[in-house]
């Protein structure tokens, strides 16, 4: 048996339909920068949070240039799950659009942060 927490996920508003239709995929990004401002795909694979505390910290250091939506992610093995190297950590594969839920749509960016 594995253990399938409840996962996060932030990105731009520009991939909601990408995202509805494909999942989520490293290999589609280019519509929008990624959440810390990279233009390409840092790792291949997708980020996600645990937990909301660390979603909202997704959500206040956005850097895509215009608002984000907050995605569940369901059904995932976190024994899977790779740590970057930062703290963070992602799931080196494609994660299908059934396992994905918005859940808060075109957050606005925080500023001064």
């Amino acid at each position: 048996m594995f253990d399938t927490s409840n996962l996060f996920h932030v990105s731009s508003v520009l991939n909601r339909q990408s995202i509805a239709q494909h999942g989520l995929d490293w290999t589609r990004m280019g519509a929008a920068r990624g959440i810390a401002g990279s233009r390409r795909p840092e790792v291949e694979g997708i980020f996600v949070c645990r937990g909301e505390e660390t979603a909202e910290f997704f959500l206040q250091i956005n850097n895509t240039g215009g608002p984000v939506d907050l995605w569940s992610v369901d059904g995932i093995d976190e024994g899977l799950l790779l740590a970057n190297g930062n703290g963070f950590v992602y799931l080196p594969g494609r994660i299908p659009a059934a396992r994905v839920r918005l859940v808060r749509s075109d957050v606005p960016p925080q500023l001064g942060f």
